[in-house]
C-alpha cells in the first residue's frame, strides 16, 4: 500500500501563530484564558489544556483579567462588553480573519448591504457580521438575497474564509442573476484565506489519483470538512480526527492512499495516523 500525502498538511500560519501566542502567555503567567475555543480540534484543544489553557464560555464565565480572543475573531461589540469588565484582550484573531473583518466594516460604512457567503452559525462568521454593524447576513444560498424586501441596491459581497473557492464563484453567479437590477451596484472582494486555497487545491489533486483519502482533523472544523466534501467528489474519502477511527475494511482492494488534514490539526495526530497505516499495509 503506497502511502502518499499533501505539500500543505498540519497547522496553517493563522492556526500555529494563535497556538505559539497562548503557549507562550500560558509559560509566563502560569495559565491563560481563551473566549471560546482557539481551534475547533478536540485534540488540540486537550493538549492546551494540560499546558495551562482554558477555555471560557463567555464574557461572564472570565475569571482571571486577561483573555485571549480566538483565531475566529469576535464582533466589535463583543471587544466592548469585555473591556467594559476591565479585562484585557490578547487577540490571536487569523490575520485571513483579520481581512475579512475589515473588508465587512468598510462596505457597511460605504453604504453596501454585506452579504457573507458561509455558514451564519459559525463563530468566524457570527463575528464578522457584527464588523458589517448590522448592514447584512449570511448565507449559503443566493436566493435568500433575492427575496430580501426591499432588495438592497448596494451589495457587497464576502465569504467566509474556509469555503470552497469555485462555490464562492458559483454563488456570485447565481446572485448577479437572482439580485442585480437596474442602477444596482455589486461589489465582490475575495476574502477566502490563501492557505487553505493551496491546501484545497492540493487535495483535490492527490484525491484525483489515489483510490482512497483520509482527510484528518476535527469532525466539527469548518476548514476539514470542506477538505473532505471536495475529495469526496473525486474518490472515497474519510474524515478522521484520530487514528483510532481508522478501520482496516476501508483499505480491502485499495493501494494507494492520500493523506491531508484540516488547518487545525497537529502533527502528532497526522504522525498516529500515518504510523496506524503503515502497520496495516504490513
Amino acid at each position: 500500500m503506497k502511502i502518499e500525502k499533501t505539500g500543505e498538511i498540519g497547522f496553517c500560519f493563522g492556526v500555529k501563530r494563535a497556538i505559539d501566542i497562548l503557549e507562550k502567555l500560558s509559560r509566563e503567567r502560569g495559565g491563560v484564558e481563551t473566549l471560546g475555543a482557539v481551534v475547533h480540534n478536540q485534540q488540540v484543544l486537550q493538549r492546551l489544556a494540560e499546558s495551562g489553557v482554558r477555555v471560557a464560555r463567555g464574557v461572564k464565565d472570565i475569571q482571571g483579567d486577561t483573555v485571549a480572543i480566538s483565531s475566529h475573531g469576535v464582533a466589535p461589540e463583543m471587544e466592548e462588553e469585555i473591556r467594559a469588565q476591565h479585562i484585557d484582550i490578547v487577540d490571536t484573531t487569523c490575520p485571513f480573519v483579520h481581512r475579512l473583518q475589515t473588508a465587512a466594516r468598510r462596505l457597511a460604512e460605504s453604504g453596501f448591504f454585506v452579504i457573507i457567503y458561509g455558514d451564519a452559525d459559525h463563530t468566524e462568521v457570527k463575528g464578522v457580521l457584527g464588523w458589517a454593524d448590522g448592514k447584512g447576513l449570511a448565507t449559503l444560498d443566493d436566493e435568500v438575497v433575492s427575496r430580501l424586501k426591499p432588495l438592497p441596491r448596494r451589495i457587497g459581497v464576502l465569504s467566509q474564509t474556509t469555503q470552497i473557492p469555485a462555490h464562492f464563484v458559483e454563488f456570485v453567479k447565481e446572485l448577479i442573476d437572482g439580485a442585480f437590477s437596474k442602477d444596482s451596484e455589486l461589489r465582490i472582494i475575495d476574502t477566502i484565506c490563501h492557505d487553505l486555497r493551496k491546501r484545497q487545491a492540493q487535495a483535490l489533486e492527490l484525491a484525483r489519483r489515489v483510490d482512497l483519502m483520509l482527510v484528518i482533523g476535527g469532525h466539527g472544523s469548518a476548514n476539514t470538512n470542506r477538505l473532505a466534501e471536495l475529495c469526496s467528489a473525486a474518490t472515497k474519502t474519510y474524515l478522521v480526527e484520530t487514528a483510532e477511527e481508522i478501520k482496516p475494511s476501508w483499505f480491502k482492494g485499495k493501494h494507494h492512499i492520500g493523506i491531508t488534514s484540516g488547518a487545525s490539526t497537529a502533527r502528532a495526530d497526522i504522525d498516529e495516523v500515518l504510523a496506524r497505516l503503515k502497520t496495516l499495509a504490513q
